[in-house]
């Protein structure tokens, strides 16, 4: 079925889940959740594999075994597709692109680029250009200081102390996103944070450390 947007009933379903976060809940508006929320979120990643690469749409349960939040239920449903990610919550349409966390030996890899004047300023510059489109860019479980060995008056310290780089941007309630030029907003965002997601994969790359250490 072709991507038509995002009823008004996915937004509602999220702000009921959030007023009472409960089985109950979840069970008796189980099927918007399946025909509001899930259906035209699968409709738009399958409309963008060819453009972005295989998508995986993520489970809507929270794993609660070692959280003090016991909130079995997400408060968004989200998608991976390629290297970008797309989530419908009350709050409206989010998308992002990057790297959210960097295992120990992509910092290896990222700090040294971010360090060299050629590749550095490459990536300030994307990141200036991210942000002139009204693009976020979150330096994510950023350091406090600076990491050892970097002094902290380097001119790119903020990107020095990034442990993830990840282009965002949210767009809030409208009518649009119960169309499908919702999806424009999908390719406008994750094609601005292309050059981004070019950096890392040149400079950083995969991790090679086992999953989950």
């Amino acid at each position: 079925m072709p991507f038509a947007g995002f009823p008004e009933e996915a937004l509602a379903f999220y702000a009921g889940l959030e007023a009472e976060p409960t089985k109950a809940y979840w069970t008796a508006h189980r099927d918007v959740f399946e025909t509001a929320v899930r259906g035209p979120l699968e409709a738009l990643v399958e409309e963008l594999e060819e453009r972005y690469g295989p998508g995986r749409i993520m489970r809507p349960y929270r794993d609660v075994r070692f959280s003090k939040d016991k909130t079995p239920y997400r408060m968004n449903l989200g998608a991976m597709l390629g290297q970008g990610y797309v989530q419908i919550s009350a709050d409206g349409l989010g998308i992002g692109s990057g790297m959210y966390h960097l295992e120990p030996d992509q910092l290896e890899r990222f700090r040294p680029a971010v360090d060299a004047e050629r590749t550095g300023a490459e990536l300030a510059a994307i990141v200036d250009a991210l942000r002139a489109a009204a693009i976020e860019v979150w330096h994510v479980d950023a350091l406090k200081t600076a990491p050892r060995g970097y002094d902290r008056a380097h001119p790119r310290i903020e990107l020095l102390r990034s442990r993830g780089l990840v282009a965002w941007r949210s767009f809030e309630p409208a009518p649009w996103l119960a169309t499908p030029a919702a999806i424009e907003r999908v390719v406008a965002t994750l094609d601005a944070a292309a050059p981004l997601r070019a950096w890392l994969a040149a400079h950083v790359g995969p991790s090679a450390q086992p999953r989950g250490r």
